[in-house]
């Protein structure tokens, strides 16, 4: 066991934030630590790398671990280049390159006995450099750094003067060349495009040492990880599996867990309902039942309710009116900024109805794209037109439509000034905002808190077009959840820039992917995008070496028939839930009725009783010997059928 996680708990002003979270870490394992905002991830990883003190529970791990460590922001100045601060992670090989330059500046200006032994000396270096890999390591330093955004051009750059996430892309760098026994990574996709993204996968994939992380990129979950440990209430639970399985599982054990609580409160309020019948029934074995059966309510287990913290946003889009079929028409659109040519000579038509995802490296002017067509930025040359009836909604991730002096409640009630205070308010709580959250600052709130801010924004603006530059940046992945299931049943059009490919998968119909100043379109989603990319590489590459191209109608034929395939899977399989639940709805009706009849008769039986005892109270039947023995026999022939009738009634109670 690598790393063993014992029941931490840890609290801030009397505040719980972690109550009780157990997990291990095995060798070589790859586990990510999932949850919303504020559920205490970054908590729990300070803790592991000695940072913070667990205020409870134990952290252990071999003394000999190396850990390897990337926070979310990093603030630090290395007095050195992006290229060298990478490099020096191998001190030792350092320290030979460094003896090696010294020897090659000394030797010119040397000669006889001290040119020898500084020849000797260089030839010693040397070969031990190549001894350890170093002239390997340095094309592993480069390939790093180009995997991670960095372009040779800038490796001579000084690592002061880099930009946040510039700083905590060259930490990532220097934590991957360190080769820690466990890697430790909190947000390692932040700052990083697509292509970097996918490299990191690759890279840690084949990584040899335990890799734990926070994320909220679910794509990269999984392909990375073999494990979550979901934290939820202060508490952690573990599951095996990627973070699909671990969806699947999450909730199969959710709804466990309500099954079980509905059924020990289903089992007592059967027991109550039959304990009181039997007391209705006013006879002494009845009651003695009743009893005995009040001592069996008290010993079930009856487990708590499971508890879920309502954490989610409420998110409805719909747009005031429809638009014509035209929806966002741009021809021959081009722009630069000095000398940078972003893209030229573009062309797009989006559709009613499409949803429109734009993809494509950092810096390549997706974003540029969306500011020319709401306006904010003018173009060099081309057009862009609106088809008729079309009301925009625009959503920047740099929040520059909100308002950094208002409140959060200025923020909607001066946007639509025919809003009442109850309806504004009811709009702030559907995303989180109660109480008095709704009088911050604009420019006192997270990155999060101003991300719902825009969304209430976008809910209420009615858009029939909704232009989203990175929607899902600073959303947890059940915020994310919700925005794509709001966006999937959206009647209204779609464009969008994201780097989120899960995002992507769930609600694109449309990939444009820009690349090199030209925009690429691919029908589909993120994945068929893929595909097909790859397809017309491997047609491309096939018609260069005169080979024949792959067939795409094959593909769409035994994708087809694949369809067909499961589509009679489901109608079978619909056609045998229909069937059951018929022959289930007809043997409870059958119980239903069984158990009516079986109470007339107990009720019948018991009037006879009553009867019986009435006429044996009477002295001119009491002193007839032959009459008062037959209606004694019939007494006890009464009592022994509601006896049985008991025993029937309870079993089917059952």
């Amino acid at each position: 066991m690598l790393l063993d996680v014992q029941h931490i708990a840890k609290s801030y002003d009397g505040i719980d934030i972690l109550t009780d979270v157990s997990f291990h870490l095995e060798e070589k394992q790859k586990a990510a630590i999932v949850g919303i905002n504020g559920a205490g991830k970054t908590t729990l990883l300070r803790q592991i790398v000695g940072e913070e003190e667990p205020d409870r529970g134990n952290i252990i791990f071999p003394k000999e671990l190396r850990i390897g460590y990337l926070a979310q922001y990093q603030d630090f100045d290395l007095n050195t280049t992006i290229y060298r601060a990478v490099f020096e992670v191998n001190q030792e090989l350092l320290s030979l390159e460094n003896s090696i330059r010294a020897a090659e500046q000394a030797m010119p200006s040397l000669s006889g006995d001290a040119l020898t032994q500084k020849m000797n000396e260089y030839a010693r270096a040397t070969e031990q450099f190549e001894r350890m890999n170093g002239y390997a390591y340095r094309s592993e330093v480069t390939g790093v750094l180009k995997g991670l955004g960095f372009s040779e051009d800038q490796f001579q750059t000084e690592a002061a003067v880099l930009s946040g996430g510039q700083k905590t892309r060259l930490s990532l760098a220097r934590i991957l060349l360190s080769r820690p026994d466990l890697l430790i990574l909190d947000e390692p996709t932040n700052h990083l495009d697509m292509d970097s993204v996918a490299w990191l996968e690759n890279y840690l994939i084949s990584y040899p040492g335990a890799v734990l992380l926070v994320s909220h990129d679910r794509y990269f979950l999984n392909r990375i990880v073999s494990r979550i440990i979901e934290i939820e209430n202060g508490t952690g639970t573990v599951y095996n599996g990627n973070y699909d399985q671990y969806t699947e599982k999450r909730e199969m054990l959710r709804k466990a867990q309500l099954s079980a609580f509905l059924a020990a409160q289903r089992k007592i309020e059967h027991e109550q309902a039959v304990i009181d019948k039997l007391r209705s029934f006013n006879r002494e074995k009845s009651i003695k039942r009743a009893e005995s059966r009040e001592k069996k309510i008290a010993k079930i287990e009856t487990p708590d309710r499971p508890v879920q913290i309502d954490t989610d946003i409420r998110l409805t889009l719909t747009p005031s009116r429809e638009s014509g079929n035209d929806v966002l028409m741009i021809e021959d659109l081009s722009k630069s900024f000095d000398d940078l040519m972003l893209f030229k000579d573009f062309d797009l038509l989006i559709r009613k109805g499409e949803r429109v995802a734009l993809i494509g490296s950092n810096g390549t002017g997706k974003s540029t794209i969306l500011k020319i067509i709401n306006g904010l930025l003018p173009a060099d040359s081309g057009m862009v037109r609106l088809g008729s009836n079309v009301e925009i909604g625009y959503y920047d991730q740099e929040n520059q439509l909100l308002h950094m002096e208002k409140t959060i409640f200025q923020e909607i009630s001066d946007e639509w000034p025919a809003m009442n205070n109850t309806r504004i308010r009811s709009v702030l709580a559907a995303f989180l905002f109660t109480g008095e959250d709704v009088f911050k600052r604009i420019g006192d709130l997270s990155g999060g808190e101003r991300a719902r801010v825009s969304l209430a924004r976008l809910m209420l603006s009615n858009a029939n077009l909704l232009i989203l530059d990175e929607p899902t940046n600073h959303l947890d992945i059940h915020s994310r959840a919700i925005l794509e299931n709001a966006l999937r049943s959206y009647t209204g059009t779609v464009f969008c820039v994201s780097h989120d490919r899960y995002f992507i998968n769930r609600t694109a119909t449309r990939v444009l992917e820009l690349s090199g100043q030209t925009v690429t379109s691919y029908s589909g989603n993120y994945d068929d995008y893929l595909e097909d990319k790859a397809r017309r590489t491997e047609n491309r590459m096939a018609a260069n070496t005169g080979g024949s191209p792959l067939s795409s109608n094959t593909v769409k034929n035994q994708s087809a028939a694949a369809s067909r395939e499961q589509s009679g899977k489901e109608t079978l399989t619909e056609k045998e839930a229909w069937l059951l639940k018929k022959q289930e709805e007809a043997a409870r009706r059958k119980k239903e009725n069984d158990i009516k009849k079986t109470e007339a008769e107990i009720e019948k039986c018991e009037n006879r009783c009553s009867e019986i005892e009435t006429l044996l109270s009477d002295l001119s039947i009491a002193s007839d010997p032959v009459q008062c023995a037959a209606l004694t026999a019939e007494l006890s022939e009464m009592q022994d059928k509601i006896s049985l009738l008991m025993d029937r009634w309870e079993e089917l109670q059952l």
